[in-house]
């Protein structure tokens, strides 16, 4: 695992991000203000600087970039999630990162950065594909894994982190203190909202995604669309669960070689599409299709289009590049 230094020429000014021996100077001062709060307290109650369980996890924007991850790294390691709302394999490793760096008590952060609404940092960090998970430790990154790993991979990994931050940079992390967290009001019967009809079915979709039943998922869905078809979230679930579905058993390697050598062919470049949108290259899932609907004719071309309708499902009609896509479509069609 070897850092490097993180150019976000752009972004934030990197002018401001300690070095890692300042680094280093300020976790031990950090530990012997703790040791001294201590000593006068008696050695009981929490530091003064201590935190909630809650601050181990946030959410950060291109703004806050250099304030909540850059100059927080010179005190704990900061790992950063990278996702997006329409990503399910994101809604998979997402809640897992959150309860193991909740697990790592101080000694991580996690910083949770939508890419949708932070198109400069997906930039900057050449994110290729999301879920990608990389790590900040006293300003320089450290690209940690792409995708959807096993708990235990992602358990050695964080372990791996918090030792290079103890041992190059000295950095030890922050102090919790789980007394701090403030208990959230009991709602009143009067404050309760009557679940829906469907709403058992969409949970059970959402339980049947989180086990991997991605059949079992799909069916819940078009049961709830059976009965009340302009159900926006059952709409919504169904596309991403079909698109996972399909993309699940692809040879990668073997789709994307199948669609640069046939570039006309409707099946090789919609199996591209899909694998495109699930690794996060809308435009380029999008563009790929309204490329071969303009090369297509007849059937051929009612199957790309109505597959583009398709992924626009999984977006969402309100995300700005569906309509710009739309605007395309209509231009090759019309």
């Amino acid at each position: 695992m070897q850092p490097r230094n993180m150019s976000m020429s752009g972004v934030v000014d990197l002018a401001a991000v300690k070095a890692a021996g300042e680094a280093k100077a300020k976790a031990e001062q950090a530990r012997a203000e703790a040791a001294s709060r201590a000593a006068e307290s008696g050695g009981t109650g929490p530091s003064a600087g201590a935190v909630p369980p809650s601050a181990l996890v946030i959410d950060v924007d291109e703004a806050g970039f250099e304030r909540d991850v850059l100059q927080l790294s010179a005190e704990v390691p900061v790992v950063l999630d990278f996702w997006a709302e329409w990503c399910q394999p994101c809604k998979q490793l997402s809640p897992l990162l959150e309860r193991l760096i909740t697990e790592a008590n101080g000694r991580l952060v996690l910083a949770k950065i939508d890419v949708d609404a932070n198109q400069m940092l997906m930039q900057q960090f050449q994110i290729q594909g999301i879920p990608a998970v990389f790590a900040v430790v006293a300003g320089q990154v450290l690209p940690l894994f792409q995708g959807v790993v096993p708990e235990q991979q992602i358990r050695e990994t964080f372990a791996q982190l918090v030792q290079v931050a103890e041992d190059r940079f000295g950095i030890i992390g922050i102090e919790v203190d789980p007394d701090a967290e403030g208990a959230a009001p009991a709602a009143s019967d009067a404050d309760e909202i009557p679940a829906g009809p469907h709403d058992a079915l969409l949970e059970a979709a959402v339980v049947a995604l989180d086990a991997g039943d991605l059949g079992g998922a799909v069916q819940a869905y078009k049961n709830v669309l059976a009965d009340d078809p302009g159900n926006t979230e059952a709409k919504l679930g169904l596309a991403q669960a079909e698109l996972l579905a399909r993309v699940q058993h692809m040879n990668p390697q073997a789709v994307r070689t199948a669609a640069a050598e046939n570039p006309r062919d409707p099946a090789a470049q919609i199996a591209a599409a899909d694998l495109d949108l699930v690794g996060g290259h809308v435009e380029d899932a999008f563009g790929r299709l309204v490329d071969t609907v303009r090369v297509t004719f007849g059937e051929d071309r009612d199957a790309v289009r109505l597959r583009l309708l398709e992924l626009f499902e999984v977006i969402g009609a309100d995300d700005p590049r569906v309509s710009a896509a739309r605007t395309a479509l209509a231009r090759v069609l019309f």
